[in-house]
């Protein structure tokens, strides 16, 4: 083991083979949440192999060489505790939460999952009956499947423009051998990472980690390049046997570690942070335009995606396009007023703290800390960057970053 650095409470160290382990000690819960990362997700996948990412994380329930899945469930539910596992474009995770004297019991199940899942034969195929019918219920979902079409469109010809779970045609033709290669070619100890948060020692973290994951060999494994395509201003329209209309106006956003994503983060408040936002006040509570109108902001590696989301009438659907783009007008063109400004920072900062009330959560943090900037982003960095910003700079980069020709829409009208 090497490598074995600590601030305040969190500590990392790093196995001779390339693995991370990263843990937080909260002495005051009892709970730990333990989450075994993968540095893997749906824009590593090749075309053929889309969703393959996705169903491997449900394959990795169904059984390994000394459990069955139904003794994966029972095992950390006859305890108290639960497991449960995530895909995304970048990352999966398998997790748990239970309580700290079931440490051990955690991460022997996880880690069994990870390194000696059997794949049988009969839950493939059930297993590509279950993924098929999440596929429908997201098409059922308006609000998702438009997602799903404006994100296909704004990353067009772009690993990170295909649906997490791939395709129903991808799907079917996955085999057993399928899972294995590309295990083989993704799980390796340097795309692994185990954090921990809770009440823990991280000596004992290190220890069973080591002993589960030390025999796996390093590798060197270069990730291909993928350039992003220049951005194609497309709109999208589609109908759906729906009552409302549901409307994206959004561009390509910003990386994890964008110099301007403290600046985001605090337009994203203002316009559409929650029901004293701009967005919320004016089309919603000032018109009556809508039920629901938000703001969202996600952040990957080299790209990232903003917009505003709106579910309104048919009818209304041009008067709520004025209105947002007068509110972005309004931003580019006035300063936040100082109030309005130190209340998003107070927001901000906030949720923040609520969020560190969660082992789940703070697990979450520490791990997406160590994938995305290779080490632990304090709630005090975090803070004082937010703190740093003045209505002077948002202004000046919403003048930028609100350029009509880098937006597109995408709307979803009921048919007929």
């Amino acid at each position: 083991m090497e490598n074995v650095k600590e601030i305040d409470f969190v500590t990392k160290s790093t196995l001779s083979n390339g693995l991370r382990i990263v843990t937080e000690r909260i002495e005051s819960v009892k709970s730990i949440s333990v989450g075994i990362w993968v540095k893997t997700g749906g824009r590593h996948e090749t075309e053929k192999q889309a969703g393959i990412t996705h169903f491997l994380e449900h394959m990795l329930f169904k059984g390994t060489d000394k459990r069955s899945s139904f003794d994966i469930a029972l095992s950390m539910e006859s305890v108290g505790g639960y497991l449960n596992a995530f895909t995304s474009s970048e990352y999966t995770c398998y997790y748990s939460r239970c309580l700290s004297t079931q440490l051990d019991r955690a991460l022997d199940v996880l880690s069994d999952m990870v390194l000696n899942s059997s794949f049988p034969e009969e839950e493939i195929e059930k297993e590509k009956k279950v993924v098929i019918e999440e596929m429908k219920m997201y098409r059922d979902s308006p609000d998702d499947y438009l997602f799903e079409e404006f994100n296909s469109k704004i990353f067009e010809g772009h690993e990170l423009g295909r649906p997490v779970l791939g395709y129903e045609q991808t799907v079917f033709d996955f085999s057993r051998q399928d899972l294995y290669d590309y295990m083989e070619d993704r799980y390796y100890p340097g795309n692994l990472l185990v954090s921990v948060a809770g009440n823990v020692e991280h000596a004992k973290v290190v220890e069973l980690v080591s002993e589960y994951f030390e025999k796996l060999e390093a590798k060197d494994q270069n990730e291909k390049e993928q350039p992003l395509p220049d951005f194609k201003k497309e709109d999208v329209k589609l109908t759906k046997a729906i009552e409302q209309t549901h409307y994206i106006y959004g561009r390509r956003g910003l990386n994890f570690d964008h110099e301007d994503k403290y600046l985001l983060l605090l337009v994203n408040t203002v316009l559409g942070g929650g029901m004293s936002s701009r967005l919320h006040q004016n089309v919603r509570e000032k018109y009556g335009y809508c039920y629901s109108i938000q703001t969202f902001n996600q952040s990957y590696t080299d790209t990232g995606l903003w917009g505003i989301y709106v579910g309104t009438d048919k009818e209304y659907v041009d008067h709520v396009r004025e209105l947002i783009l007068k509110e972005l007008k309004q931003m580019q063109e006035e300063l936040i007023p100082k109030k309005e400004l130190d209340e998003a920072k107070s927001q901000l900062k906030g949720k923040l703290l609520l969020s560190q009330e969660s082992t789940s959560n703070r697990m979450t943090r520490l791990a997406k800390s160590e994938l995305y900037f290779g080490r632990f982003v304090t709630l005090d960095e975090l803070v004082e960057n937010i703190d740093s910003v003045t209505a002077e700079d948002i202004q000046e980069f919403v003048q930028g970053f609100f350029n009509e020709d880098y937006f597109m829409e995408a709307i979803l009208l009921p048919e007929g």
